[in-house]
């Protein structure tokens, strides 16, 4: 007997085993273009997590491979990417039968039956269900709230932040892993690692502060099957027609000069390429059947890959509303007002329906902003770089901190009502 066939027994059976159950659903009932969507966004972060899931539990002594041929890292890459289908694509069309709990369930049942059965290509270890535990947590679970938040359209935000590091991790650092440069690479740039996070977080800021403004504005993603419900042209979008694949071009030349390694050029040529010719075509034709005129119009006033300096004039509107008693609300609302802000109108406070505590940017939908977040948009009507900055400002962290400075030091919270007249 041959003793390599145990081994190809494994692995073939182990491919097949996700692959035939999600063929036979997709030809059963083909996926909607938001089963689609959950698809893709889910298998992409069962893989990009089961990678070192995988390579942490051959480390600690969860479990180990022994395979030839097709091994990654060590990694067996046929078993790798099934374990991702399992986890990833064949539950988003199995919520179509099962909630999300009942699905975990079943399929963390499955695994602990099935890993067993894996040798002699996986050989489990005394502590492997905590292996197993880890990664359902990490891995599993996740994948599965990303595909159903993906097909009830719930969590944008949620959504967007986890495709932003499911692209940073795909896009990015596994290209990077795969070519070698990151084990034991050195930054070229002079100022070390410090100048070189800065670098790469300016060239990021436009890509992610463009995915954010798909979830707040458009209740959308970037992913293609989970577009925004609108037009977006507000936030990056105002000023630069294809922010994100800006971005990733940008992250690519950066890299390369901090890592001083021409081969990442070529990770650069080949997002100008896939933006400036599929992405163009295909995402534009779908726009201009979406949008009609409203496409074409801003298509010929905002370029794609060069900036304008100002917004475009005929961006979405805002409305910022500016406490009238309150004396460095109304220096802000100066100052903003003396720069010519595009499409935004100031307003005092107390003339919303509403009482409001915080400075406030509402958007024609009614989306409204409070305190530091109004102030980051307010800075998008500006120029480009007040809008940098506004992006900036309005990041998670960046932002609770500036709220907490500024409550400090007099803009916290209070009730808008109008000045009182002299006497």
């Amino acid at each position: 007997m041959n003793p390599e066939l145990p081994a190809l027994l494994v692995r073939g059976v182990g491919l097949l085993a996700p692959l035939v159950p999600l063929v036979g659903l997709c030809l059963w009932r083909a996926p909607r273009p938001r089963e689609t969507a959950g698809m893709i966004v889910s298998t992409s972060w069962a893989l990009l997590t089961l990678i070192p899931l995988n390579l942490y539990a051959v480390r600690v002594g969860w479990w180990s491979f022994h395979a030839e041929g097709a091994v990654w890292a060590g990694l067996p890459v046929d078993l790798l990417l099934a374990w991702a289908l399992l986890w990833g694509a064949l539950p988003a069309l199995m919520l179509r039968f099962l909630p999300v709990p009942l699905l975990t369930a079943l399929l963390v049942w499955v695994d602990i039956i099935v890993m067993p059965l894996a040798e002699p290509v996986v050989v489990l270890h005394d502590t492997w269900l905590m292996g197993e535990f880890v990664g359902s947590a990490l891995c599993l679970i996740p994948a599965l709230m990303l595909a159903h938040w993906t097909r009830r359209r719930r969590a944008a935000p949620a959504r967007v932040w986890a495709q932003a590091v499911l692209s940073f991790g795909l896009m990015v650092v596994l290209p990077l892993a795969v070519v070698g440069v990151l084990p034991g690479a050195e930054v070229a740039v002079p100022g070390g690692v410090p100048v070189a996070l800065q670098l790469f977080a300016v060239a990021a800021l436009p890509g992610l502060a463009a995915a954010r403004e798909f979830a707040r504005v458009g209740n959308g993603t970037p992913l293609p099957y989970d577009p925004p419900e609108r037009l977006v042209t507000s936030g990056p979008y105002a000023y630069l027609r294809n922010p994100m694949q800006t971005t990733i071009v940008a992250v690519y030349l950066v890299l390369a000069l901090v890592f001083a390694d021409p081969r990442l050029l070529v990770g650069a040529a080949v997002a100008f390429a896939y933006g400036a010719g599929f992405a163009a075509w295909h995402e534009g034709e779908g726009l201009r059947t979406t949008f009609g005129d409203d496409w074409d119009h801003y298509r010929r006033g905002v370029r794609a890959w060069i900036p304008r300096r100002r917004p475009w004039p005929d961006r979405a509107r805002g409305t910022l509303y500016v406490a009238a008693d309150c004396s460095m609300c109304r220096g802000l609302g100066a100052w903003i007002r003396a720069r010519e802000p595009i499409a935004l109108t100031l307003r005092p406070a107390h003339e919303h329906p509403e009482v409001l505590h915080r400075l406030t940017y509402e958007n024609p939908d009614g989306v409204r902003w409070s305190g530091v977040s109004a102030l980051a948009r307010a800075l998008d009507h500006l120029n480009l770089g007040w809008a940098f900055l506004g992006w900036a400002l309005d990041l998670p962290v960046l932002r609770h901190f500036a709220q907490l400075c500024a409550d400090a030091f007099g803009a916290g919270p209070r009730p808008s009502r109008a000045l009182e007249p002299a006497p």
